[in-house]
């Protein structure tokens, strides 16, 4: 079956050619919701520019070295890729008591293809959560859009004009259901 491949694929192509414009567009439309997420899972404003530079630089290494072709829209992908890294340093820094920051010059040389190779299991995996997310019903697809990008709870049920309590249950609902797809989904493959 050939691969579809998605309109925001301008996005990668304008990384690679290092095309301001492009890459303008890139930080306005998900700079921010990066920065609020990371701000509310603990980090500070200073960690997500970092994780954010880091994930634009694996991109533009999977797209320079490993012609990565985008099935899904970009905003999605670069989130999942941020809050993967963030959920890894989050691991790394309550296993690793606090050094002072020579320790981190170690990291730098890191091999790229390896970053490479995890980003393109990255890829697959999220390929298997857009395929799903497209099978919920709208509502689900709504309140699931809604929470990642980082808003409090409150403001969410106000938005989609529903309680709190009730946006609980149904998120928790949907969540279960976006998994489930997601895990039946790796064992066809």
């Amino acid at each position: 079956m050939a691969k579809h491949i998605h309109s925001d694929q301008r996005y990668v192509t304008g990384l690679v050619n290092n095309d301001t414009v492009i890459i303008n567009e890139i930080y306005k439309r998900c700079a921010g919701k990066i920065k609020s997420w990371i701000v509310f899972n603990n980090g500070s404003e200073d960690d997500a520019a970092d994780v954010f530079q880091e994930a634009l630089m694996d991109v533009y290494r999977q797209a320079k070295y490993k012609s990565l072709e985008l099935t899904c829209p970009f905003e999605p992908y670069i989130l999942l890729i941020c809050k993967r890294k963030w959920l890894n340093e989050i691991k790394k820094r309550s296993i690793l008591p606090v050094t002072n920051q020579e320790e981190d010059l170690l990291h730098i040389g890191e091999d790229t293809f390896a970053n490479a190779d995890e980003l393109e299991n990255q890829e697959a995996q999220s390929k298997l959560f857009f395929n799903a997310f497209e099978k919920l019903g709208e509502r689900c697809k709504e309140i699931i859009s809604w929470s990642m990008k980082g808003e409090a709870q409150e403001k969410v049920a106000e938005a989609l004009g529903v309680t709190y309590g009730y946006l609980r249950k149904k998120k928790s609902e949907c969540m279960a259901s976006l998994i489930k797809m997601v895990q039946s989904n790796k064992t066809e493959e």
